[in-house]
């Protein structure tokens, strides 16, 4: 498994500084998601700064037509030298229409085609065939010469998708590289759900899933001090009952038996109770979602808990400890090559 890192949202020159100290730690990868800050920018700034791979995990498809998300992608994996991942998600409907003023009906649908359409878009950047794509949502027909980016030396950049649901993994199983998993995940979820929906889709199409990729974002609560874990296992705690107030992710906490617990978490919310809705969260529950322990413990654990379902695994918390202390990211990257060499 690779071990990349989890990036906040940053100024650029910090990004790059991040990129820098990331990569001499020995992670992977640097997985740059969007929120407040957009994704490609930085990415864009770590890519001219450190070599290591970098993910969108994931950028906001809709807001964007295919055509800008493609050239984006394109650039990026130039400057890269090739470790540019194109990680794209559907968001949910309130910010897709009231944040970004976009379209958002059948948004599993609509990303299954978007993905379609920035394919056909690379292939015109190479001048393998004229643009044509003609679609449900999108029509994409016009790319003079003059207006391609061109080929580059470096393959197509690879497209994952983030699904949660059923027929979102299955659809990314059939039309794209890789998938991201919700950080709210446990090995019941990537057994169950995850990898039975991969399965089912790649049979859809007759696919070779050796090389698609399984991001999943961890919650390791590693310390020296029984101190120090713990206050990672309350971060983990407070994130748990963050996502879990989604009513679309109940179901993975059914899945462990715990039925109503997104309900009880939202009950909390709804009176603004945080302490509240973390309490939910119990100590037997939260072991479901995060890993805790010594250095050690936590990277058996990790190497225990996704081997052969992950093929990279991102630390959710590693880049949170970098910003608070820069000199702490070495125990992190020592804890993410003893993962790697497992």
């Amino acid at each position: 498994m690779k071990v990349d890192l989890m990036a906040g949202a940053l100024p650029l020159r910090r990004m790059q500084q991040l990129a820098r100290d990331a990569s001499e730690a020995g992670f992977s990868g640097l997985v740059v998601p969007e929120a407040g800050r957009t994704a490609y920018l930085g990415c864009g700034a770590a890519a001219l700064a450190a070599d290591i791979d970098l993910l969108t995990g994931v950028a906001v498809a809709f807001p964007r037509s295919p055509m800008v998300t493609a050239q984006i992608a394109w650039e990026l994996t130039e400057a890269s030298d090739g470790r540019f991942r194109l990680g794209l998600g559907t968001q949910v409907r309130a910010h897709i229409e009231r944040r970004y003023g976009s379209e958002f009906d059948h948004p599993g649908p609509r990303l299954r085609e978007y993905v379609l359409a920035i394919r056909r878009a690379f292939a015109a950047f190479r001048g393998d065939e004229p643009l044509h794509h003609d679609g449900r949502y999108w029509k994409l027909s016009l790319l003079p010469a003059m207006w391609s980016p061109g080929p580059i030396d470096f393959a197509d950049p690879p497209i994952d998708v983030a699904a949660v649901n059923p027929w979102m993994i299955r659809m990314a199983a059939e039309v794209a590289d890789g998938i991201h998993v919700h950080p709210l995940n446990t090995p019941t979820y990537l057994r169950d759900t995850v990898a039975v929906n991969l399965d089912e889709g790649a049979n859809v199409v007759g696919r070779d899933m050796s090389e698609f990729e399984v991001i999943v974002p961890t919650f390791a609560a590693p310390g020296s001090t029984s101190d120090e874990i713990g206050q990672w296992r309350e971060m983990a705690r407070m994130q748990v009952a963050f996502y879990g107030s989604t009513p679309n992710y109940a179901f993975v906490f059914d899945q462990l038996g715990r039925e109503g617990t997104t309900e009880r978490i939202r009950e909390r919310q709804k009176a603004g109770d945080v302490a509240g809705m973390a309490a939910v969260v119990d100590d037997e529950l939260l072991d479901h979602f995060c890993v805790s322990g010594d250095w050690s413990e936590v990277a058996d654990g990790l190497v225990r808990r996704y081997e052969g379902t992950a093929t990279r695994v991102v630390s959710y918390f590693a880049g949170m400890a970098w910003a608070r202390d820069e000199s702490s990211l070495g125990a992190w990257g020592e804890l993410a090559k003893a993962v790697a060499a497992a």
